[in-house]
């Protein structure tokens, strides 16, 4: 159960860096201006599902203010936030290879799942995506663990999360998971291989 964001994916494609690095200079918009307006404001609700993306953001980028549409903003967002490492994609291909189930298991909205999956593809290099826009709660709610035991059909004692954010971990770790808290150091394979043989 692989968490998406600084673990499979990192930063902008070019360089690494997050995607708002250079948000002023290409579009005209303060990234702390957008986060006290949308992601302070309105994130929770488009990330648990209650609210679509498109409209929160919209009404964000009323008050930042800027002549950016949020299609815009979004079609920016995702392309500069695509960077897969590819030492995590390498060791998952093998993880499969060797018939170990992959699933990303990542607190997203509807659009930048599907974003993930079919822009990105990868959907032809893990088994599914469990995300909380779809659970309706995030990572770490315990509610977030159930519904993904349920989506993939598996035992909590089956189940895995390598993710780098404390919380997230540790709420796995109650929910009866294996859970290991990643760091750039790491490597999928060696870690996959730690907990499999313990």
């Amino acid at each position: 159960m692989l968490d998406v964001d600084g673990v499979l994916i990192s930063g902008r494609p070019a360089d690494g860096q997050n995607w708002t690095f250079s948000l002023w200079k290409d579009l005209g918009i303060d990234p702390r201006s957008l986060v006290e307006q949308f992601f302070s404001d309105e994130w929770m609700d488009v990330v648990t599902g209650k609210r679509d993306i498109l409209p929160a953001l919209s009404s964000s980028l009323e008050r930042v203010p800027t002549s950016v549409t949020a299609e815009e903003l979004i079609a920016y967002w995702f392309e500069m936030d695509s960077r897969i490492v590819n030492a995590v994609l390498s060791d998952c291909r093998a993880v499969r290879a060797n018939g170990i189930s992959v699933y990303l298991t990542t607190n997203q909205e509807h659009r930048r799942a599907k974003y993930l999956m079919e822009t990105l593809d990868l959907q032809s290099e893990v088994d599914g995506i469990v995300y909380s826009a779809q659970a309706g709660v995030q990572k770490p709610h315990p509610d977030f663990y159930d519904y993904a035991c349920k989506a993939t059909g598996r035992d909590t004692s089956e189940l895995i999360l390598v993710d780098d954010t404390k919380e997230n971990v540790e709420g796995a770790i109650k929910a009866g998971w294996d859970a290991v808290h990643w760091n750039d150091d790491m490597r999928l394979a060696d870690v996959l291989h730690r907990s499999i043989c313990k």
